[in-house]
């Protein structure tokens, strides 16, 4: 822990370090408040830095500069039509309403957000959906150099790039040498660790004391019910630290605990994406104080690879299978050898098709599950950190025939041959016959940009040997349930009161999208509107007292 004079007690403690966490601490520092950030990792920034950054802002100015039509009604529809019965009216409008202003604030700080350009949203063909994007927005690049001492304590690798210059945005992943050299010099980064370096620049520039290593473990009540302080596990053993006004909750989701994963999720998932201290913490503290929980079954659903004999955040390394799935050429098919589902679906969405259950053999049929490419889709896009044109890992399956590789991977080899031939077939006529790939904007995005927009972006014929397989899992982005709250990140008891001094933001929250992925940046765009809400909030709220001596009471209801 990095001790100070403030260590003991602030107006706001704010426990976790990602976008949400950051966001709230700089609002509340901006309201006036002294502040205190506490992370339970020795580094800093949480998923957040592992992620491209981008987050789904709808009705932003950046979009009517150019030249974008996009309004609150259009967003609430689109919201609204995804949402069967989710979504908390109250919670979207507030979303919505607020990212004008949420804007124009980080204009403020060391943050600075651009449009992703022509991004469309996951389910454009929807009421208020925008095929021609307008609705992700991402950071500007930004430099380390004043950060100091905490310049080497962020989660991750560098990354000096933006999105458009990723294979994702339509780049090819590579910088010119004179541009790779001269960001590092200049110590620029974008995408995740990026936004973390900027949101943690203006904390520092606003006195925010900051803390690693510190688990939370409960909160502290006074006689009234008020949370009054935390208590924290770090190097040097328990102790309690004040919040005179307020505590927020931002310590991620729970996707790296067996039981809570058991309990609460509606389907499998393993090997999460995210850092391996999302443990649900939060979500114990909030429910032992008595929080309302909601949206516990969802998860931001996405389908990833293990990378053999490779590590990565203190975890077994993956990679999120995204433009592999997407570009053509390929295919998934399931134990049974069969497609099972839309390829170039967004990442969410493919959640439910691995979570299907058949009701006979009371299994999920669809896992494990096989993506199938030829050798026209290593050469043309290339596959797994392989360039184009060049060798893939060593772990990649392959065999010269798909009945080889149907032996290999243990799936039925007439049934293979069938499904490929049936493709192939659809590829021929331009129509996917069964799960319609293709059909939205949004599906080839991420696949050939020369053939987008349009079918061809995302068919191919799965023809040429040699003929290559890797497993997919269902994983995650991170969970999305936990406390209710109100529309600005208060806590919500089992009776819809509000637990004074307690808010949430981010993932520990119960989702104020509901199961619903609205674009790209689904996750940070209302982890970053809640955490300025919440932020703001606990730092106008006032404190109740504790004991006259300032000690803090015992927990009274944990």
């Amino acid at each position: 822990m990095q001790h100070n004079e403030e260590a003991d007690g602030y107006d706001v403690v704010v426990l976790g370090s990602g976008a949400a966490g950051l966001c709230a601490a700089l609002s509340a520092a901006r309201s006036g408040a002294r502040v205190g950030v506490f992370e339970k990792g020795e580094l800093l920034g949480g998923t957040t830095c592992l992620s491209s950054a981008v987050a789904w802002l709808p009705n932003n100015r950046y979009a009517r500069e150019a030249g974008i039509a996009d309004s609150r009604e259009g967003a609430l529809a689109y919201l609204e039509s995804l949402s069967h019965g989710m979504i908390l009216p109250e919670l979207a409008e507030a979303f919505v309403d607020t990212v004008p202003e949420l804007l124009d604030w980080l204009d403020t700080t060391p943050l600075k957000m651009r449009l992703v350009a022509g991004y469309p949203d996951y389910h454009p063909e929807r009421p208020g959906g925008m095929p021609e994007g307008g609705r992700s927005l991402e950071p500007e690049l930004f430099s380390f150099i004043d950060l100091g001492r905490w310049e080497d304590k962020l989660v991750g690798v560098p990354r000096r790039m933006t999105v458009a210059e990723t294979p994702i945005g339509g780049g090819t992943g590579h910088l010119p040498s004179e541009v790779q050299e001269q960001r590092e010099r200049d110590r620029v980064e974008g995408l995740g660790r990026g936004m973390v370096a900027a949101l943690l620049q203006g904390c520092l520039d606003e006195g925010v004391a900051v803390h690693t290593g510190e688990r939370g473990v409960r909160l502290i009540q006074d006689e009234s019910g008020r949370v009054t302080g935390v208590r924290f596990e770090g190097r040097g053993g328990l102790h309690d630290v004040r919040a005179e006004h307020g505590v927020v909750l931002a310590t991620g989701g729970f996707e790296w605990d067996e039981r809570l994963r058991r309990d609460f999720l509606r389907g499998p998932l393993a090997h999460p994406a995210t850092v391996p201290t999302c443990t649900g913490d939060g979500l114990r503290m909030a429910m032992r104080v008595g929080a309302q929980l909601g949206n516990m079954r969802e998860a931001w659903w996405a389908p990833v690879a293990v990378l053999p004999g490779q590590r990565a955040n203190g975890a077994q390394a993956v990679q999120l299978v995204h433009r592999e799935r997407t570009a053509p050429h390929s295919i998934m098919v399931n134990r049974h050898g069969r497609r099972f589902t839309n390829e170039a679906t967004n990442y969410n969405a493919l959640g439910g098709a691995f979570h299907h259950l058949d009701a006979h053999d009371f299994d999920y049929p669809n896992q494990p599950c096989w993506l199938i490419f030829d050798a026209d889709h290593v050469e043309k896009y290339g596959a797994f950190g392989a360039a184009p044109g060049t060798e893939v890992p060593e772990w990649v399956v392959r065999a010269d025939t798909l009945a080889d590789l149907a032996r290999r991977i243990e799936v039925p080899a007439d049934a293979l041959e069938s499904t490929v031939a049936h493709w192939n077939e659809d590829v021929h006529r331009g129509h996917d016959s069964e799960y319609h790939r293709g059909e939205s904007v949004y599906d080839g995005f991420v696949g050939d940009k020369d053939k987008y927009p349009g079918v061809e972006s995302t068919l191919g014929p799965v023809a040429r040997r040699p003929f290559h397989a890797v497993q997919i899992h269902s994983s995650t982005l991170g969970t999305k349930g936990g406390p209710r709250t109100d529309a600005d990140g208060a806590v919500l008891d089992v009776d819809d009161r509000v637990i004074p001094g307690l808010f949430a933001a981010g993932n520990v929250m119960a989702a104020p999208t509901g199961m619903v992925y609205g674009g790209a940046g689904g996750t940070l765009g209302p982890a970053l509107v809640f955490g300025y809400r919440a932020g703001r909030a606990a730092a106008r709220t006032a404190g109740s007292p504790s004991e006259p001596d300032g000690i803090l009471m015992e927990p009274t209801s944990v």
